[in-house]
């Protein structure tokens, strides 16, 4: 996984919203991905392409279209090297508090 991809990709709120938009129906084309930005064809086209270098969107043919769909992998593997190991931390420190506090 390249994380500099990955985090350069998300760092962007129009690629955020493509990603949820294919997180709410995969496999949408180009036309059907601006009917929900108000931004250029040749825009869209560029947020894609950044995307799809970070691996988190993929494309097939279908006949002349090009669908694109949501690759959940690299989200994971940031997941599992950033935030997981804190959220561990996290909830040992309110199962310890919790135990204080009901005096277990």
């Amino acid at each position: 996984m390249d994380a500099d991809k990955v985090f350069k990709a998300l760092g962007d709120p129009t690629r955020r919203k493509l990603l949820d938009l294919l997180c709410e129906r995969n496999g949408q084309t180009l036309g059907q991905l601006c009917d929900n930005l108000e931004m250029a064809r040749q825009s869209v086209t560029q947020h894609l392409g950044i995307l799809e270098a970070a691996n988190l969107v993929s494309t097939a043919r279908r006949g002349r279209e090009k669908l694109h769909f949501i690759n959940p992998v690299p989200l994971h593997e940031v997941y599992e090297r950033w935030v997981r190991k804190f959220e561990h931390q996290r909830l040992s420190l309110l199962h310890d508090l919790k135990t204080e506090l009901e005096g277990e």
